[in-house]
């Protein structure tokens, strides 16, 4: 693992960690807890990952929350743990708790008019070989292991009608790794953490894990707050304060986070 600011350094990070009245464990689930796959339903947890959670959980030193850009009801059966864990999928706009509780936030009504409109852009999208997911308050178009040619028309068409329908008055275009979505403004992983954190006390050890651009917004607001942790087997710029490349280096972190926490002064 490896600090990206010289005045950083996670030994102290693990010290604050074992004497914290709080902690808080944030995650992001594709390209950080599992793999990229071609299809988003086999997206399993690397080997160990299921197993280490289940253990942090279990302690009760943590509150850990899985944030995510997928729909709450997909990443479920993915994530396969023994109990639920905190759930904000769909970038922010849906909340599921432990004990099932569930709520998606009110949107902008203009907002979603334009999402039903890009939907109809589905057959078109498909045809070229691109995948299409809607979701509570986005539309994402997947291209994931397409050819050069195949993306660049994806990218032309949804470009044009984007344009052409004026969306941009109501919606937000995201580009991530392997597609672009089209969100309601408002909500996103940074959103996410400054709500957690507005929840638990100052002196709370924290840490944003997550691996895609959609996660720059995250490790923003937890600076200051704790540590963002880019997860990717290759380096990218970020904001982020350490770089970790998994599985074995993320598997090492969440150990080491399990025992450390589980100690006390």
């Amino acid at each position: 693992m490896r600090a990206l600011h010289q005045q950083l350094s996670l030994a102290n990070f693990f010290q604050h960690l074992r004497t914290a009245p709080e902690r808080a464990l944030l995650l992001d689930y594709d390209g950080t807890l599992a793999p990229f796959h071609i299809h988003t339903h086999e997206a399993m947890p690397y080997p160990g990952v299921r197993e280490i959670l289940d253990t942090i959980m279990q302690s009760g030193h943590t509150r850990l929350v899985i944030v995510s850009g997928r729909w709450t009801r997909d990443l479920k059966p993915l994530l396969g743990l023994k109990r639920l864990p905190e759930i904000w999928g769909s970038h922010g706009w849906e909340q599921l708790k432990p004990d099932g509780e569930y709520a998606v936030a009110p949107m902008d009504e203009n907002a979603l008019r334009h999402l039903v409109e890009a939907d109809t852009w589905t057959a078109e999208v498909e045809s070229r070989g691109g995948r299409c997911e809607m979701k509570p308050g986005s539309l994402a178009i997947h291209w994931r292991g397409l050819s050069p040619e195949n993306i660049n028309e994806i990218q032309a068409l949804v470009s044009e009608n984007w344009n052409l329908q004026a969306m941009e008055k109501s919606l937000v275009w995201h580009d991530f790794d392997g597609g672009i979505e089209l969100r309601v403004p408002g909500r996103h992983k940074g959103f996410v953490v400054e709500s957690i954190l507005s929840e638990m006390g100052t002196d709370t050890a924290a840490a944003y894990l997550g691996d895609d651009a959609t996660d720059e917004d995250a490790f923003k607001a937890i600076r200051g707050r704790g540590i963002g942790v880019l997860v990717r087997p290759q380096f990218r710029p970020t904001t982020a304060d350490f770089w970790l490349q998994p599985p074995e280096e993320l598997l090492e972190f969440l150990k080491q986070w399990h025992e450390t926490s589980a100690k006390t002064s």
